[in-house]
């Protein structure tokens, strides 16, 4: 097989394309012919010895693929060769042929394309998990989502209006926000790129005025940094502030904002939601599949790139360039 892989720490230039043996299925396990690969943030993180697992190299970042079972491994059932599926692991997908887990592999619909299937699960998986589980999202409510053009952003948009809530994006430009309202946001909001203390003041009263005055009643935070006291000032009495991620860095915020609100600050760790709670998981992943064939939600696949040019896409990702979802296409 050939593998885009990461033999030493360092940025997404380091990746190499790389010859290697194809693997063989284990107990429980399934080999597929990947046809496409997602492209995500913690791929830019886990090259570099900055994720939370660190695999032994070399090793093919990717953590979602989709493509064609090939070889199904001892003790697995429901599947066999030919079968179009989606799957997802820490690493490995960045490549011709990726060894999944059965408990990670989800057939999927007829009608849904490889590049669709492969930007798929981590990102709406992240997102329906933080707004449904996490912060109890019900018809009505006011979500706030920074960063809403990315990958999990756009995910939180189509599924917050799902959910019935008004939508406001947070973006860092004109450009953003136009995407966001193509997706059903009702209001956008362009931050800027700094914020002293003054300006996440202004931000959070924004905020509060898209979202009606009193506050919102959810934060989505997929950007972190100084942008995450703003988020907090500007929720409603009892509001529930997801933390999802920290490209912008990891923020400190004054807990006296929690007690004079009453919010919560809830951590978002869907994957590893997902190995604790595979039965519920899999009731969440029915409605996202039930979204998606109700037209409801819908991946933005919005760059490809061959296999070989993985680098480049992970440093578009890097540079906050990307609107919607990356996909490598593998031949």
């Amino acid at each position: 097989m050939k593998a885009m892989m990461s033999h030493e720490p360092g940025g997404p230039e380091t990746l190499k394309l790389t010859e290697a043996d194809t693997p063989e299925p284990g107990p429980g396990q399934l080999r597929i012919a990947v046809k496409a690969a997602g492209v995500n943030f913690p791929d830019t993180l886990i090259i570099r010895d900055l994720y939370q697992f660190k695999p032994p190299r070399p090793f093919a970042p990717g953590g979602e693929i989709a493509g064609v079972v090939e070889t199904v491994g001892d003790g697995v059932e429901g599947f066999q060769p030919g079968d179009r599926v989606l799957a997802g692991g820490i690493h490995g997908g960045f490549a011709t042929h990726f060894i999944a887990e059965a408990g990670s592999v989800h057939k999927i619909p007829d009608a849904m394309p490889f590049d669709e299937a492969a930007a798929f699960m981590l990102t709406y998986g992240t997102s329906h998990y933080a707004l449904k589980d996490r912060a109890q999202i019900k018809k009505g409510d006011a979500l706030f989502i920074l960063g809403a053009a990315g990958g999990v952003g756009a995910a939180a948009i189509e599924l917050g209006k799902a959910f019935g809530a008004k939508v406001v994006a947070g973006v860092s430009s004109e450009e953003k926000a136009a995407f966001c309202k193509e997706l059903g946001a009702d209001e956008t909001l362009v931050y800027p790129r700094a914020l002293d203390r003054d300006a996440q003041k202004a931000l959070s009263g924004e905020i509060k005025k898209l979202c009606g005055g009193e506050g919102t009643d959810i934060v989505y935070d997929a950007v972190g940094g100084d942008y995450a006291e703003a988020g907090v000032r500007a929720l409603a009495w009892e509001g529930r502030f997801l933390v999802v991620g920290f490209p912008a860095g990891i923020p400190k915020i004054p807990l006296n904002l929690a007690l004079l609100k009453s919010c919560q600050i809830v951590g978002v760790f869907w994957g590893a939601f997902t190995m604790r709670e595979p039965a519920k998981n899999a009731d969440y992943v029915a409605e996202l599949f039930r979204f998606y064939e109700e037209g409801k939600i819908r991946p933005h696949v919005t760059s490809a790139f061959p296999l070989e040019e993985a680098g480049k896409a992970l440093q578009m990702l890097q540079d906050r360039k990307v609107m919607g979802k990356i996909v490598l296409s593998v031949d």
